[in-house]
């Protein structure tokens, strides 16, 4: 049977079924991020420290923008924006406004092999940046032997507002340079100075990418939305919901993780309009990010 425990003073949720070695912890002080996660007793998203979240995102929702946006200017709708700097070393800002945002539980629930978790942020206050008001909930669903993310924005303001949106997780090898992705592209991103997007490049991708010594920060437009992270213990297979289906890979400086994160657009979509959205007064936008595991014998 699933378990629920929220631990009021670290504001955390502690998710755990003893008998199918799941486990979970998600910070609903750091924009309700999934900072620990044990699938079929596997580690598959562990405590990154001595990094910080401050300074990996690790496993945040990145929205309104996910990525870069330069220098943090934008214009949209016949007027200019400036959104804080965030990524001083870069003059950027990174990741969007709701990765240190606190949630709030709305509602769980859970069964003999299920446990169902509603979350949700409401932003009242028009930003500077972004002066456009919003809801955001995440529902995160954990099964056997899978997890669904689910994220539903709705705009509460008066006006149209851009975005793109996406999901910051890194996950755990025993052995990264074992190990590979596999997805379908014929489009990479290039990047220039300071990882912000100078155009498109023409690949073929269906091969599994072998991580070996390599240090990732790449991004490619998918063709499929299914991905799939082979390490020597576990394969973990991703699906996303949406249309608009990128992704990025990027090694930190933390032996045997990897950030594979799927959004909908890139770097500097707010100014390149590569997958950028548009969400109408009172319209609701939902996607679903979902991992399943196999073991890898």
């Amino acid at each position: 049977m699933y378990q629920i425990i929220h631990h009021k003073e670290l504001n955390q949720l502690e998710v755990e079924h003893p008998g199918l070695k799941n486990r979970a912890k998600i910070c609903l002080n750091d924009g309700a991020s999934l900072q620990e996660f044990q699938l079929n007793g596997h580690a598959i998203i562990q405590d990154l420290s001595p990094l910080t979240y401050e300074s990996t995102y690790a496993s945040s929702i990145l929205f309104p923008f996910a990525n870069r946006v330069k220098d943090g200017v934008y214009a949209y709708a016949g007027k200019n924006f400036q959104l804080d700097i965030n990524q001083v070393e870069e003059n950027n800002a990174l990741h969007g406004l709701v990765y240190n945002k606190t949630f709030n539980l709305v509602d769980c629930k859970t069964t003999s092999d299920t446990a169902h978790i509603t979350l949700e942020y409401i932003e009242t206050k028009a930003s500077k940046g972004f002066p456009y008001t919003f809801s955001i909930q995440l529902e995160y669903i954990f099964g056997i032997d899978s997890l669904d993310l689910g994220v539903h924005i709705k705009n509460t303001d008066q006006t149209a507002f851009p975005f793109t949106i996406g999901w910051h997780p890194y996950f755990i090898s025993d052995n990264l340079y074992e190990s590979s992705i596999q997805f379908n592209s014929t489009q990479k991103i290039i990047l220039g100075e300071r990882n912000i997007t100078t155009g498109v490049a023409e690949t073929r991708t269906n091969l599994p990418l072998l991580i070996k010594g390599q240090q990732l920060d790449d991004c490619w437009r998918l063709n499929s939305d299914e991905v799939l992270f082979r390490t020597p213990k576990y394969n973990l297979q991703f699906n996303a919901s949406g249309t608009n289906n990128f992704l990025q890979i990027y090694t930190p400086p933390k032996n045997n993780a990897i950030a594979i994160e799927p959004t909908t657009g890139i770097s500097d979509s707010f100014n390149n309009k590569i997958g950028l959205q548009e969400l109408q007064p009172n319209e609701l936008y939902s996607i679903t990010w979902s991992l399943r595991i196999n073991e890898n014998n």
